[in-house]
């Protein structure tokens, strides 16, 4: 960087440009270049607000107004020339714009700071990424209420442990990852709400000295209103970390699902089989058909968790108001929602895609003494039992058919009474899983009826 150069962007306070490495550590246009549709929809509002506040003259608000459209055209169309020298997106687009328009463009920065610009830039992204998050978690409850509805009867395994616990649906084992995604859908939503405060106008950090009408920025820019703190304007990054902190709940939802996709298409469960789309195979076995798409959500997601770590670690000891630490901030959140948003995609059209085996979860379901809850019940409902006594007998039974290498429907009700003399031969209604999941019909049940009405009422709030 020559001196004039240093003298364009620092004024007189600056007699020589930083060397290479100082060049180097301070900028950011390599990642902050993303936020470039941000920063002129940001300057283009403020540019309105001082022209309507006779701060600059309307002449010189449209020269500066029209200019950005020619600068946001030229970067959209991959012919915009990126300085490192500029350091950030603020500079490059100002520079530009001096070029495009001349002198009008330094009235620009009138009444505004890098600091309350950058923190408005941001803001104005991260709403947008939570508004696309949104977008791709509802696409994807949408493929598991397609899922539960084709299956709302068919039986399934539940596990505790991982070990077979009671049956259960396919369709409600899908609803209860609908209802997973749909508080992450809230955390979103409740996010945006605190964030929808507009920075600019807090200038540096005090505030300005110009008649500026903040109100009227916040407004054009979608925000509900400016935030009432100019040092906490430009020094806070909640909406960032918040942002993290429900991506990373989101994620964590993910990485449940994809573990039970990777353990649900192996050989030895065979549940279900993931379309070629979002398989692949291996350079050596060719019998191989590996769910490389559901480990990578699982092994992505520590990215997700590792930026919000990093950011809560550049924020923790930070006195106020602005200070260059904060430049660390975008990189982490850029990369979280980049992966979050693949993540999503990639599990909407695996579930999309795939195809339950009925029979195998069905043989699974039956398998490993599913029913012996039901057993309980019954003994406690139609015999009159105490439940503790009624869980001694069951468990009793479990080790008799153990004992014999069956399971508890293949016991006969002579081997029943030898533990029990009151069992009567009804009881063998209750032991078929079939069964067992249609008596579930308390709210928010495994029963069919309730898979279904559980359905429904989401597709009617989705609309």
């Amino acid at each position: 960087m020559t001196k004039d150069q240093s003298n364009a962007m620092w004024g007189g306070r600056f007699a020589a440009g930083p060397d290479a490495i100082m060049e180097a550590i301070n900028a950011s246009i390599g990642f902050d270049k993303r936020l470039a549709a941000q920063d002129i929809a940001g300057s283009r509002a403020h540019a309105a607000m001082l022209a309507a506040r006779g701060i600059i003259s309307d002449t010189d608000a449209k020269a500066i107004r029209e200019g950005l459209l020619t600068v946001l055209s030229e970067i959209e169309g991959g012919t915009f020339a990126f300085s490192t020298a500029l350091e950030d997106i603020h500079m490059n687009v100002e520079a530009r714009l001096k070029e495009v328009i001349g002198d009008p463009a330094g009235r620009l920065h009138t009444a505004r700071s890098r600091n309350d610009q950058v923190a408005t830039d941001f803001r104005l992204w991260v709403r947008d990424q939570i508004d696309a998050a949104v977008g791709g978690i509802e696409a994807l409850i949408r493929a598991l209420l397609a899922q539960a509805e084709a299956g709302a009867g068919w039986v399934m395994p539940g596990f505790t442990h991982l070990q077979t616990a009671q049956p259960v649906t396919w369709g409600h084992h899908m609803m209860a990852y609908v209802e997973m995604f749909a508080r992450d859908m809230g955390r979103f939503a409740d996010a945006r709400v605190r964030m929808n405060e507009c920075p600019l106008g807090a200038a540096a950090l005090a505030g300005t000295s110009f008649p500026i009408d903040r109100h009227m920025t916040a407004e054009a820019l979608g925000f509900d209103r400016p935030m009432a703190n100019s040092l906490d304007a430009v020094s806070d990054r909640d909406f960032a970390l918040e942002f993290l902190g429900a991506a990373s709940i989101c994620a964590m939802h993910l990485s449940r699902f994809a573990e039970e996709l990777v353990i649900w298409s192996s050989a030895q469960f065979r549940f279900v089989t993931l379309s070629d789309r979002f398989s692949t195979g291996s350079s050596i076995m060719p019998q191989k058909k590996n769910p490389d798409a559901a480990e990578l959500i699982r092994a992505k997601i520590g990215r997700i968790f590792g930026a919000n770590v990093a950011l809560m670690t550049v924020m923790k000891g930070l006195p106020l108001a602005y200070s260059k630490d904060m430049q660390e901030d975008k990189e982490q959140v850029f990369d979280a929602a980049d992966n979050l948003m693949l993540a999503l995609a990639a599990m909407e059209g695996m579930v999309r895609d795939m195809t339950a085996n009925r029979p195998a979860l069905e043989a699974a379901a039956a398998s490993g003494f599913s029913t012996a809850t039901d057993l309980a019940d019954w003994l406690v409902r139609v015999l009159g039992m105490p439940f503790r006594q009624a869980h001694h007998v069951t468990g009793t039974l479990v080790a008799l058919a153990e004992q014999k290498g069956c399971d508890l429907p293949e016991l006969s009700l002579a081997e029943m009474q030898t533990v029990h003399s009151d069992i009567r031969v009804e009881v063998f209604d209750v032991l078929g899983v079939h069964n067992s999941v249609a008596s579930r019909i308390s709210y928010g049940g495994t029963a069919p009826e309730q898979v279904r009405a559980q359905v429904a009422r989401w597709r009617e709030q989705l609309g």
